[in-house]
């Protein structure tokens, strides 16, 4: 469990100034009208898809990868989408982390509570699925208004940033937890908590299974989410945050609890959970998160990568 953050001092050192700087932009910039952000946002995304190569073909690459279908015009069509709603999504950072509770929640629209009621019955524990898309900031500072969570939390580098980032993402929500500390995690789900995890990145090759993601058949999923769910006190299910495209917020979804999950068969269960992601992003996919390397890690270390000039970071 994350401490709750407290200022130092030693945050007003010269090197944090131009953090500072930033941040105070950002601040300022939460402050105007929602549609003019989500305007500035969409500007600064394609700021981003000039200025940003590496991150613009990993992008397209990942692209064509889950869609061989798409022509390339609609490929490009899609990338310059999601680079306006990665625009978007830096302004939702402020959003989340300061607007008053009022003023967010009047763009909050809930859509199936009943499901997460119904698995809170009996005093389970929720293992809640989450995804990256874009406003995954504005998704935990909404759900904590249906109900607090916990969430798994990596530190960040910068020591402002992680004093900020820890006090935006703990606002409404119950605390943090290491993401590597299992054992906090399952002691939050047998105590009948919601915890959020996010099953759908390229975690390496430790703990995982190969398996079909789209068209690419070999994407390295995460078994840690089979790892939760066998917490006898624990139900999953999915939970999805869609920006509404006329301006008027967000649809927050929570699906019906999983049944028969875990099957114990580790490959089925990795492509189940696939599955469930690939279904999310297929109501939206120009608001997924598509400039992270989903499909880094091959099965061989020897396999070439699927990025080439965009293999590095």
């Amino acid at each position: 469990m994350i401490e709750p953050p407290k200022f130092k001092f030693y945050f007003l050192h010269p090197k944090f100034w131009l953090t500072w700087l930033g941040v105070f932009i950002l601040y300022s910039v939460s402050w105007l009208p929602y549609r003019l952000q989500l305007a500035m946002g969409r500007g600064l995304g394609l700021l981003f898809k000039k200025l940003m190569p590496r991150r613009v073909n990993i992008a397209r690459t990942n692209l064509k990868l889950c869609f061989p279908e798409y022509s390339n015009e609609k490929i490009e069509a899609l990338l310059t989408e999601n680079m306006k709603n990665t625009g978007i999504a830096y302004f939702e950072v402020g959003m989340a982390w300061w607007w008053p509770n009022w003023r967010i929640k009047r763009k909050l629209h809930v859509h199936g509570e009943e499901h997460l009621r119904k698995a809170q019955e009996d005093g389970s524990g929720v293992l809640l699925l989450l995804f990256h898309f874009l406003s995954l900031e504005v998704h935990a500072r909404l759900h904590g208004f249906v109900e607090p969570a916990v969430g798994l939390y990596r530190p960040h580098n910068n020591a402002v940033m992680e004093f900020l980032q820890t006090r935006g993402r703990g606002r409404s929500n119950k605390y943090m937890i290491q993401r590597r500390d299992v054992k906090a995690m399952m002691r939050s789900l047998t105590e009948g908590d919601i915890a959020g995890y996010l099953p759908d990145q390229d975690y390496g090759r430790r703990r995982v299974e190969f398996v079909k993601f789209f068209e690419v058949p070999d994407a390295s999923t995460t078994l840690g989410t089979m790892l939760f769910a066998r917490n006898p006190n624990c139900k999953v299910m999915v939970s999805r945050c869609v920006r509404r495209e006329d301006g008027s917020g967000y649809d927050l979804f929570y699906e019906p609890p999983l049944e028969n999950f875990p099957t114990g068969d580790k490959k089925a269960d990795a492509e189940r959970v696939n599955g469930l992601v690939e279904d999310a992003i297929l109501k939206a996919p120009a608001q997924y998160l598509w400039v992270h390397r989903r499909f880094k890690t091959r099965p061989d270390p020897d396999m070439p990568s699927y990025y080439k000039s965009s293999s590095n970071k």
